[in-house]
């Protein structure tokens, strides 16, 4: 989600952005992080909330004054209210809780007489995430279960996708990224959000289908639509599921 008002320069752009200044601003009885990203092609200032509502973002033009950040973030106060009002609340992982996995709901439970491991099992209440070990590494531990799922599931899917495009991937990486859920390089790296392992698998497959297609077309232009259409069926579902309910899994803490 984002906010901006146009601004006029003259300043030559420069090729890349960079950072100008890492603070926190308080908002709704929130301390969040706020990143201030210069960025030479820039022509306004534009604020985004970062998924989850994990923190804020500023890019503003070069040469800009820091006086212009701080009114731009007093005039637009009640809008960052607003938005962060209607974000999902940022659960705790913790024994009892329904974590989803593949889309599907798992409560935690927590059985700390055994080795620290994480099992999927099933009673009568429905699906189980059986959590084992000390307490006070459950968290960690589901993170790392959804780790090796992620590896595992991803790492088949873009064999698939690869295969059909007829790229190779140079490298897949996983990462806990606040504002994408995944990505391309120009070399060739896919990099991927772990969290994707609590949505659907239609989606996670759509995920995989995006960042190859990518392989080939480095754009979002209708050729990689198409492309992406084409390995992925269920597209324009998958990224509208995503784009629904994707702030409510970034929200999720893991700590």
């Amino acid at each position: 989600m984002s906010f901006g008002f146009f601004r006029n320069l003259n300043k030559a752009a420069k090729p890349a952005p960079q950072p100008v200044e890492l603070r926190e601003h308080t908002v709704a009885g929130r301390t969040l992080p706020l990143r201030i990203v210069e960025n030479g092609r820039a022509r306004r200032l534009t604020l985004r909330i970062d998924a989850g509502g994990q923190g804020l973002r500023i890019t503003v033009p070069p040469g800009l004054r820091g006086g212009e950040v701080d009114n731009f973030l007093t005039r637009h106060q009640g809008w960052l209210e607003e938005r962060l009002a209607k974000l999902p609340d940022r659960p705790q992982v913790r024994p009892g809780i329904k974590l989803p996995l593949y889309g599907v709901p798992h409560r935690i439970v927590h059985e700390p007489g055994k080795r620290g491991t994480v099992t999927v099992g099933k009673d009568e209440t429905g699906p189980l995430l059986i959590v084992h070990g000390e307490r006070a590494h459950l968290p960690r531990r589901v993170a790392d279960f959804l780790k090796r799922e992620a590896r595992r599931e991803i790492g088949a899917l873009v064999e698939k996708h690869s295969a059909a495009v007829g790229r190779k991937a140079k490298a897949v990486r996983f990462k806990d990224t606040s504002s994408r859920w995944g990505s391309c390089t120009a070399d060739g790296t896919l990099s991927f959000s772990w969290r994707i392992m609590m949505a659907p698998r239609p989606v996670i497959d759509y995920l995989v289908a995006h960042e190859v297609a990518h392989l080939r077309e480095m754009n979002h232009g209708p050729k990689f639509w198409k492309l992406c259409a084409e390995l992925c069926p269920d597209t324009e579902r998958c990224k509208s599921w995503l784009k629904r309910n994707g702030s409510a899994l970034q929200a999720i803490v893991f700590e």
